[in-house]
């Protein structure tokens, strides 16, 4: 140690020599290691977490939407289609940038898909359209034709928008379509200024919402916000967990404040150390996942319904991030933390397709989604909240992924824990320098 990094206590002149901060601030190693992860953390937290969300109409592709043509009407004089069949072309081939997935559904079906999140949107296209459009140019006109635009607000508030706007635009583009063919038609010339000017955009477009939500639901984000709580509890739980164990069982110092102990050391193996840990986990879990719906259904009122369904759900996906959590920290020790930090909570933001659909992220998130698992976790308890909670809106692969997530958890973890056993990498008990 440099001369001027020493400082004895002359009070105390027995003390052993103590280093000095402003000594320690001049040795270049004491900053390499923190500087480099500290400035690779930030820059990678900054292209994944903006990455993902900086530009989705740039990656906007295959946005699931409705278009439901129940124009009963015959085709108009010269014209070998009605006209919502027309429009229901020119929607579907009018849109070479590929960011709608345009699906042909009937009313029933359109509302199906609504119901279970299949789609983010509907165009329907009424049974009297064609009947509505050939009466603006006789006098037996008795309203304008209209176009309706179903929101599914359950999908979440900017998936619905990207959804309400393509399909808005898509249905003022039909009405200009038709009012040029209107003012074509030879009774136009003879119509009034007026009805000239209402024949350019005969059209009227109206939203409304094909399948509604509770009003407590965050505008569609509630699903996201409870999953995040989900895995936040179980993520920071497990870490807990592990730190507690290895503090009591004298592995870990406790240091709070001024106030230190150090426990005697409990002779255990690394196995049987993730066995307890694991079991504590799922024994807290029921506390944790019992406060967190007391907190958000109880008292802050958030619209949920099947709730002993979706209080199991809950415990189940909280308790799979918590064994991962122990896995993982089993497995790389010291850095378990981290890693385990950017495989919940890091990667699973952006890729979990709650806040902006996966349709309107980067590739790389959409393949992240097929296995992160907070895209797994949120698709299921948007079924329970959303959709009543039906199997084909993400709750049947949500429980699959959950068990194939908790099978792993336990089958990596005790599989390295066993492996350090018999290569006799004990746990050593910390000692100072």
């Amino acid at each position: 140690m440099d001369a001027d990094s020493n400082h004895r206590d002359d009070a105390h002149p027995d003390a052993p020599v103590q280093a000095r901060a402003a000594a320690l601030l001049r040795r270049p190693m004491l900053w390499l290691v923190p500087t480099v992860l500290t400035g690779l953390l930030a820059l990678l937290l900054s292209l994944l977490y903006m990455g993902g969300i900086v530009n989705p109409n740039q990656h906007l592709h295959h946005l699931p939407i409705g278009i439901v043509n129940a124009d009963t009407g015959t085709p108009l004089p010269g014209q070998k289609q009605n006209v919502g069949t027309q429009v229901t072309e020119a929607v579907i081939s009018g849109d070479p940038s590929g960011k709608a997935d345009w699906r042909r559904l009937t009313q029933a079906q359109a509302q199906a898909q609504l119901s279970s999140g299949r789609i983010y949107g509907a165009l329907v296209i009424p049974p009297d359209f064609t009947t509505s459009v050939a009466a603006l140019t006789t006098a037996n006109a008795a309203a304008r034709p209209k176009l309706t635009v179903l929101t599914n607000p359950g999908m979440g508030s900017l998936g619905s928008s990207l959804a309400s706007r393509i399909t808005t635009a898509a249905a003022q583009q039909a009405s200009t379509t038709i009012g040029k063919q209107l003012t074509a038609a030879p009774a136009a010339a003879q119509a009034d200024s007026t009805t000239r000017l209402l024949l350019t955009d005969p059209v009227q477009v109206i939203t409304a919402v094909g399948h509604p939500i509770g009003e407590h639901s965050g505008l569609g984000l509630s699903a996201f916000y409870y999953t995040l709580l989900l895995v936040l509890a179980g993520f920071m739980g497990g870490n807990l967990i592990s730190t507690g164990v290895d503090t009591a069982l004298g592995y870990a110092d406790s240091e709070i404040g001024p106030w230190h102990t150090r426990r005697p050391t409990v002779p255990i193996s690394r196995t049987q150390t993730l066995l307890l840990k694991m079991v504590m986990t799922a024994g807290i879990t029921v506390l944790t996942t019992t406060l967190v719906m007391l907190a958000t259904i109880s008292i802050l009122g958030m619209d949920a319904s099947h709730l002993p369904l979706l209080w199991i759900y809950s415990y189940c996906a909280s308790l799979a991030v918590g064994l991962g959590v122990q896995a993982i920290n089993a497995a790389f020790g010291g850095i378990g933390q981290l890693v385990s930090m950017f495989v919940f909570i890091v990667l699973g933001l952006p890729s979990s397709g709650a806040t902006v659909p996966l349709q309107a992220v980067p590739g790389f998130y959409r393949f992240l989604s097929i296995f992160e698992p907070m895209r797994q976790l949120s698709d299921g308890v948007r079924a329970i909240l959303f959709f009543d909670a039906r199997a084909d809106a993400g709750l049947y692969r949500a429980w699959i992924m959950i068990a194939i997530g908790s099978v792993l958890a336990l089958l990596f973890g005790f599989a390295m824990t066993r492996y350090y056993d018999r290569k006799g990498l004990h746990r050593m008990t910390p000692q100072p320098a």
